[in-house]
């Protein structure tokens, strides 16, 4: 009994762990992109993509790595662990979609693409899939 109290705890703490905020979520996103653009990762290349400083860089990788969304090697590039992988994919795909909508809607490019990059945030998933599944049809 006391050991599956311990593993509940244990799968509780690291569920609450798996969690990020839309700055992580914006750091994994950008992980993400980079990674198949250049291949290879580092900070410094988060850092210009996103036009932040490298300590901000450093601090958020920090926080993705203890969470278990990303690693890094020996070598300081980044790479994202599944989980990283499947929040950053989530992010990219709705931050692509909504982007397209409002370009397709006539909001200037650069006005959609920063509303798109708030709206991937907020939206819950039932929302974008029905969204998504609508203008599918």
């Amino acid at each position: 009994m006391f050991s599956l109290l311990v593993r509940m705890a244990w799968e509780e703490h690291m569920d609450k762990k798996r969690h990020t905020t839309a700055s992580g979520e914006d750091y994994l996103e950008a992980i993400l992109v980079l990674k198949k653009k250049l291949g290879m990762v580092r900070s410094v290349d988060v850092a210009r993509y996103m036009e932040v400083s490298k300590p901000s860089v450093c601090h958020a990788v920090a926080t993705l790595r203890d969470g278990g969304f990303l690693t890094m090697d020996e070598e300081h590039f980044l790479h994202l662990t599944d989980v990283g992988r499947e929040v950053a994919e989530k992010i990219y795909e709705r931050h692509c979609f909504f982007t397209e909508q409002l370009i397709a809607a006539g909001v200037d490019p650069k006005t959609a693409e920063a509303d798109a990059c708030r709206i991937e945030h907020v939206i819950s998933q039932e929302s974008f899939q029905k969204l998504k599944d609508a203008l599918e049809d």
